[in-house]
């Protein structure tokens, strides 16, 4: 009997929203693969595959050299976009096809081959759940196509020139309250109701709304 792969998802603790997305479609047993789902990269070594979803640090490489590959999901063309939240970024561009990539991990941020390239649409209404909800569904679906062809796969070195999104902090979610609620829109799509939520300020005072 052919020998398994073992594969193994890293998430942040801290960036977890995926976490419930991954046990429903990898804790079932496969022919192919063992896999195994985990928030500590110390405690992973080797394994055939590594994903790395949603990860907020830069990994060292002595995590990287501990298995055979490590692969991360970016929601941007690369090697446009590069950094943090790219799909949130998107959204405050009004942008409603979003590219998608599995690429290999570097030391350098998000500047690895490319493995897999795909893309989905978004309608302009979806909220942050909705939102992550996609972006979960199409992070699987990504994974399992590669899945798919493992152990033949090519990479594709990015080509071009590299743009680069900052990290988004709770300050970004402050709305202008000198434009229109239409103008406001695709910033309160993307807030966290309660990690990061929409706000304004008036008078010396900071108000919060959520959205629904």
């Amino acid at each position: 009997m052919k020998k398994k792969s073992k594969v193994t998802f890293l998430f942040d603790e801290k960036n977890d929203w995926i976490k419930n997305f991954l046990y429903k479609s990898f804790k079932k047993k496969s022919r192919r693969y063992l896999f195994k789902i985990e928030s500590n990269f110390k405690k992973i070594k080797n394994q055939n595959i590594v994903f790395i979803l949603n990860y907020t640090k830069i990994l060292p490489k002595s995590f990287l050299l501990k298995n055979n590959l490590n692969l991360v999901v970016h929601t941007s063309a690369l090697p446009k976009g590069k950094g943090f939240a790219p799909l949130q970024w998107q959204i405050l561009e009004n942008k409603t096809k979003i590219p998608i990539c599995l690429l290999e991990a570097d030391e350098k941020f998000d500047s690895g081959a490319i493995i897999e390239r795909g893309h989905f649409f978004l309608n302009g209404t979806e909220l942050n759940t909705q939102l992550r909800n996609i972006q979960a569904v199409e992070i699987i679906k990504i994974i399992n196509k590669f899945l798919k062809k493992y152990p033949n796969f090519k990479r594709l070195k990015q080509i071009g020139k590299s743009t680069y999104y900052r990290r988004r902090y709770s300050k970004d979610s402050k709305l202008d309250i000198n434009i229109s609620l239409r103008k406001n829109f695709n910033l309160l799509r993307i807030v966290d109701n309660e990690k990061y939520p929409a706000y304004f300020e008036y008078k010396g005072k900071k108000y919060i709304i959520k959205i629904y």
